[in-house]
């Protein structure tokens, strides 16, 4: 049930900033630790991220994205304005410090570091998001087929043999396929792929957006308050109880506060004192209701970065990374690019019925979420960041946040999360 933020006068144990996959992770795994939990969100319902995305638990993506040699082919790509980057000029003065941190990533020295820290989340994913979903009762939602990265050529599949090297060192399981096990697989796929890459331990959802409603129904169930609000800033000065401070003037008091607004969570962290490289990272996807069981699995391009799910309401053909802020508005053409490529790689496509969607995927440079308490407020955990892992990592991202409201060791070291290694 929803609230009014003046119906709740007392301060409750913890409150959540966020009712996205990770809003909704924290406020389920502090309920369960027995404490009063109350989550704050402009709009329960609305549209989001966690309901839009590809619907893949991407266990094997334990690298960041800036791997090496990515900024040269970034630079080339931009040259085609719907091409899988796009940097809008009117927000490149604010982007460029993320990018010019992003750039700094594919360095030995960080590149190592940051995907053991990624395989540190990632190998936790099913120890954590298995008993999740039984208590939200859609454990046969989650269908565990695998994934494939496919080739086009093989320069391409050659080009990426160092990186499946560095993945299987960290733990990542895969085999290679050829052609015509390829087809054998996915027949639907058009017959010019001469490489794949089967992830064994990747899986997808039915559908995310179902999942965002089922954890929501939960966390009132286990008596969540729900305020309507929109978080302006933080208030953990010494003379009041920590609480949010709607754009409204209201105050949402909590013992705790958890920062978890996605692509918003820069302006409540700088509120604490805590600087963040954190960017809107805007995806494109288009779903087709009537194509759902056109593929078996997820299909991964990798020489024209897109991907392909079939979920259970649609096959769904989505990617790009488009830099514009948080308030441009959308650019639809992406996503009629995106689905050109589906057309051609995936013959036979039935569009009636189909569905565009933009969303605001929170980037880090560094690929790594903030996870952990600000060294500036006590009182307050930040958990955002997840950029295109947020439904991967979401149970276990409450998990480690219950650990840090709890005052436990957490079962991962942050410190490689914490929001720190942003400062100067």
């Amino acid at each position: 049930m929803e609230r009014d933020a003046t119906l709740t006068p007392h301060p409750c144990d913890v409150v959540v900033a966020g009712a996205g996959l990770i809003g909704l992770a924290c406020a389920h795994a502090a309920l369960r630790e027995g404490l009063s939990v109350a989550v704050i969100d402009r709009d329960f319902e609305g549209d989001r991220a966690s309901h839009g995305n590809a619907g893949g638990i991407a266990v094997s993506e334990s690298t960041p994205i800036s791997v090496p040699g990515l900024f040269f082919k970034a630079a080339k790509w931009l040259i085609d304005p719907l091409g899988p980057l796009s940097v809008s000029p009117a927000h490149l003065p604010r982007a460029l410090p993320w990018f010019l941190a992003f750039n700094r990533v594919s360095r030995p020295q960080h590149y190592a570091a940051i995907s053991h820290a990624l395989a540190a989340l990632n190998h936790r994913v099913y120890d954590d998001l298995l008993p999740v979903l039984e208590d939200l009762g859609m454990r046969s939602a989650l269908y565990r087929r695998g994934a494939l990265t496919v080739y086009e050529s093989d320069a391409a599949f050659a080009a990426d043999s160092r990186e499946w090297a560095f993945k299987r060192e960290l733990g990542v399981r895969w085999h290679a396929l050829g052609g015509a096990d390829l087809r054998a697989l996915e027949p639907a796929l058009a017959p010019v792929f001469k490489h794949a890459v089967m992830l064994e331990d990747w899986a997808h959802l039915s559908d995310p957006r179902a999942l965002v409603t089922a954890w929501r129904a939960r966390v009132v169930a286990l008596g969540a308050t729900l305020i309507r609000g929109d978080a302006e800033h933080v208030d953990v000065s010494r003379t009041q109880a920590p609480a949010v401070v709607l754009t409204s003037g209201q105050r949402v008091g909590g013992r705790q506060i958890v920062v978890a607004c996605g692509a918003w969570s820069a302006t409540l962290a700088k509120s604490v004192g805590d600087r963040v490289l954190l960017d809107s990272e805007r995806g494109y996807n288009t779903t087709l209701p009537e194509s759902a069981a056109t593929l078996a699995r997820e299909v991964i391009f990798a020489e024209r970065k897109f991907v392909a799910t079939p979920l259970d309401i649609g096959l769904r053909i989505g990617g790009a990374a488009e830099f514009a802020g948080l308030s441009a508005p959308p650019n639809y053409r992406r996503a009629d690019a995106l689905m050109a490529l589906g057309r051609r790689f995936i013959p036979g496509l039935n569009e009636q019925g189909a569905t565009r969607w933009m969303g605001h995927r929170p980037a880090t440079p560094d690929s790594l979420p903030v996870i952990g308490r600000s060294p500036h407020a006590d009182a307050v955990v930040y958990a955002f960041g997840h950029g295109h892992l947020g439904l991967t990592q979401s149970a276990t991202t409450g998990a480690l946040v219950a650990d840090v409201l709890m005052r436990r060791t957490p079962r991962v070291d942050l410190a490689p999360y914490a929001i720190s290694r942003f400062s100067p």
